[in-house]
């Protein structure tokens, strides 16, 4: 069985972990999800409330990390995937983290990155050249690392796919899965 790993932390948002986590599982990969340590998480919601300027937070589900970053050898998963959230903002600092997301790069494995995902693509240094889209938010982010931008629910870049937010789920891992499909097939 192809295994799919997961890369977050405390304060990701909550749909952006489950939705990938449970649809992966759905098509038969077995998924693994991996954060600064083996514990329980606590994940967010985030929501568009009209007249705020950017989104709310509140305290979402909670889910344990199958895994800590040091103990994962990223050559034993057939692709990878990044949820949003505030986790992004953090995880991107610890360096197995980045180790892990530059192992999928330079094996040219399946990446899915979502909403604040990217910015973790950024720190690891895999986006100069490429495109990718993102929380409108964090294009900045992006253009540092020597990337373009793109404002799109399910951008793909070769093997990366990208999105902006938990709304563009459906066209994101639509891509993703056409893309898994054919890289890394459950079987």
């Amino acid at each position: 069985m192809a295994k799919i790993l997961l890369l977050t932390g405390d304060a990701a948002e909550d749909l952006e972990v489950m939705y990938p986590y449970q649809r992966l599982l759905e098509e038969g990969y077995q998924v693994d999800i991996a954060a600064p340590a083996a514990k329980k998480l606590q994940f967010v919601v985030h929501d568009f409330v009209d007249g705020f300027d950017t989104y709310t937070e509140k305290p979402g589900h909670t889910w344990p990390a199958d895994k800590s970053f040091a103990e994962v050898d990223p050559a034993g998963y057939a692709a990878l995937v990044l949820p949003g959230g505030r986790a992004p903002e953090y995880i991107r600092t610890d360096l197995d983290c980045l180790r892990i997301v530059r192992h999928f790069f330079e094996a040219d494995k399946p990446v899915a990155a979502l909403c604040h995902g990217p910015l973790v693509l950024a720190a690891a240094g895999v986006l100069d050249g490429r495109t990718s889209s993102a929380y409108p938010a964090c294009a900045p982010d992006v253009r540092a690392a020597g990337g373009t931008w793109i404002d799109s629910a399910a951008h793909v870049d070769g093997v990366v796919v990208t999105g902006r937010a938990w709304p563009d789920h459906p066209y994101w891992m639509r891509e993703f899965l056409t893309v898994l499909r054919a890289k890394a097939p459950v079987s």
